[in-house]
């Protein structure tokens, strides 16, 4: 079974983990009678300090190598922040983006390895060396792509970074468009559309719908690829809210209700063939799309691969009833 999975950060970090999990694939063992490719996001990527950061890409890389801040979804376990201080004390910006100080180290090998000319993908494979996460981890593209939010406050209206609008102001300027720079001349990453023609299903974890999901999907010809495939997602909406982070607030950019129903829709039924909702959106209907219901809260590891067989289950049923 080949699948390939379209990942933004922590939400389809752990359920990659649930899906090694039920597949019973180990960081030793990378195929262990199923493979997965994961397609980052990043369209989050973003340079500071000198350093070309990456955020999806590394949470993923981490959560599944066994480095991630548990408690947080993101960051490096046992962190300290001593570099951050110094930053600071020399007065350097921003201060909103805190970097610690085994993060760095990732940041240091990366930015050292572009700018020695090799492309991102090679870099991540690089890196995963180390981790073993157990997955082929692919960038969207090798190409910079950087998604940035109009907003209007006291400066007027401007468009900053993504990170920016998400971390230093948690998403609270109202935003009037949510713009991805340069992905419309960006090219998939050696190896992203040869793996979506050689799945067997490809899975939308409950990531971000518009700019971690949507950012991949961007990139020409990769929603045409993945289109072609037997598709299932899991919703990233439950009972009308974000199951963590603040992605109503990105779907209110776009004009998307804040709905299991109203994402499925925002995919289109010619992208989804199944999509599994919580039990608390039972009556959500879509229509060419298969809807499914069961709890969908990953509370815990048991829980979380649960949700994983249940999205590759129907994938698999659906891909023989085609």
């Amino acid at each position: 079974m080949r699948i390939v999975v379209l990942a933004g950060g922590i939400g389809g970090a752990r359920f990659l983990r649930g899906l090694k999990a039920t597949l019973g694939i180990g960081a030793e063992d990378p195929q262990g009678g199923s493979s997965i490719t994961v397609i980052g996001n990043t369209g989050d990527d973003i340079t500071l300090f000198g350093l070309r950061i990456c955020p999806d890409l590394d949470t993923v890389m981490y959560t599944l190598g066994g480095g991630i801040n548990e408690s947080q979804g993101w960051g490096r376990a046992d962190e300290t922040f001593t570099v951050r201080a110094e930053l600071a004390a020399y007065g350097m910006e921003p201060q909103w983006f805190g970097l610690g100080d085994r993060d760095v180290a990732t940041h240091i090998v990366r930015a050292q390895m572009m700018a020695a000319g090799y492309p991102l993908s090679a870099v991540t494979e690089a890196l995963c060396d180390r981790w073993r996460p157990g997955v082929r981890l692919i960038p969207m593209t090798d190409d910079r792509v950087e998604t940035h939010v109009v907003v209007e406050d006291e400066q007027g209206r401007r468009a900053i970074h993504f990170q920016e609008w998400w971390i230093r102001h948690r998403a609270a300027l109202p935003a009037e468009a949510i713009v991805g720079v340069g992905v419309e001349e960006a090219k998939p990453a050696p190896g992203v559309l040869e793996a979506v023609a050689e799945a067997d299903v490809v899975l939308l974890p409950p990531s971000n719908p518009v700019v971690s999901v949507g950012s991949i999907l961007g990139v020409p010809g990769v929603r045409e690829a993945v289109a072609a495939k037997t598709v299932v997602g899991v919703s990233p909406i439950i009972g009308g809210a974000p199951v963590r982070g603040m992605a109503d607030a990105c779907l209110s950019a776009i004009g998307v209700e804040t709905s299991a129903r109203a994402v499925a829709e925002h995919y289109g039924s010619e992208l989804l063939d199944g999509w599994l909702v919580d039990e608390t959106d039972a009556g959500a209907a879509v229509a060419g799309v298969e809807v499914r219901s069961r709890p969908l809260y990953m509370s815990d590891p048991e829980a979380t691969a649960a949700i994983a067989r249940a999205a590759l289950d129907l994938a698999v049923e659906l891909k023989e009833r085609a």
